[in-house]
């Protein structure tokens, strides 16, 4: 697991210890941050300055480039969880941004609190998780959120920020590429009950042995992810290299009815709502000729999912990054799908 850094940590620290890929250079400052107001004023003090700044908190969506980040880095390390609205049938939970995300879901099932538990062992901090509009298994936050508190540095106050106001897309929001926000505490909507939300995703229907829509005691939809994503490697383990990633490095393609037929594939894909085409990354990288295990140099596709990029213990950033512009760059040839990475890059460009 990725360690909790001392308060007494002293600048110029390598910020491949803070990183789930166990790579990134340098920072010029760092700080900890252990209570929401020293987020702000951390924050505000480096903007004054004029200091770049970077938030990091569970470094589980991220890519440091190794000549690091000549800034301040602020370490996110506040906690907490409290339910600050109650209903019949509900609750608002107030969560802080450094609070462990799994934690909190660990929290709200064993409350029976329906709504993330298909969120299971997702690495990071609960503040990361609408800048990513984190999703998986049929569920994303931006489902259950009600409000983003957040630092405005462009006007300097503390912004309540409605879900109208956050722009929740897939893998995006307002948050993301932005650095005028800075995430100190979310609230999640969480319904009062036993079962699961309806189950959405057909491989973890499968593995439940119900039907998609069907319900499910909340603590077997979060054992049964949990074994999922352990399976795919998606679980953090310091011993298993497959999981010193950042989850899934590319996005699925999401493309216009024309464009999908114009495509010709015979490939897996969803239809959305909107008249759009999802197809799987995973899938396109795999039949691009990089199948799990495809290695660089000191890096790899892990052996056990093909859509996550790993550090086998000898990578650097700009390795990793080459192996991911070979693998974008196989699949456009190959298919003329542009791959987009997921993961927020710093001082580094694919």
């Amino acid at each position: 697991m990725v360690g909790v850094p001392d308060v007494t940590a002293a600048p110029q620290t390598d910020l491949s210890a803070y990183t789930t890929l166990r790579l990134g250079g340098p920072a010029g400052i760092l700080t900890v941050a252990t209570e929401t107001d020293q987020v702000v004023a951390s924050v505000r003090n480096a903007t004054a300055e004029g200091r770049p700044v970077l938030i990091l908190a569970g470094g589980s969506n991220v890519v440091i480039g190794d000549g690091g980040f000549d800034g301040m880095v602020v370490l996110l390390r506040n906690r907490g969880v409290r339910v600050v609205e109650e209903h019949a049938d509900s609750v608002v939970v107030r969560v802080a941004a450094g609070e462990p995300w799994d934690d909190f879901v660990a929290y709200a099932v064993e409350r029976g609190l329906s709504g993330v538990e298909c969120l299971s062992g997702i690495p990071g901090s609960a503040g990361a998780t609408p800048i990513q509009n984190v999703g998986a298994y049929g569920q994303e936050v931006g489902h259950t959120i009600v409000a983003v508190h957040a630092y405005d540095r462009e006007h300097g106050t503390i912004r309540v920020m409605p879900p109208s106001e956050c722009g929740f897309a897939y893998r995006a929001s307002v948050f993301k590429h932005n650095d005028r926000f800075v995430v100190l505490e979310v609230d999640f909507r969480l319904a009062r009950s036993a079962e699961s939300a309806p189950i959405r995703y057909a491989e973890l229907a499968r593995n439940l042995g119900v039907e998609a829509g069907d319900r499910v005691p909340l603590q077997l939809a979060r054992d049964t992810v949990l074994k999922l994503r352990a399976g795919k490697g998606m679980v953090l383990d310091s011993d298993d290299r497959d999981t010193w990633s950042v989850g899934s490095f590319f996005t699925n393609p999401v493309v216009g009815a024309d464009e999908w037929a114009a495509l010709g594939l015979d490939a897996p894909h969803w239809p959305g709502d909107d008249g759009t085409v999802k197809i799987p990354a995973a899938w396109l990288i795999e039949n691009a000729g990089f199948p799990k295990g495809f290695a660089g140099d000191g890096v790899a596709i892990s052996s056990k999912h093909t859509l996550a990029l790993t550090n086998r213990g000898a990578g650097t950033t700009e390795s990793l990054l080459a192996l991911a512009r070979t693998v974008r760059d196989g699949v456009r040839e190959r298919f003329g799908v542009e791959l987009r990475p997921e993961p927020v890059l710093i001082n580094c460009a694919l």
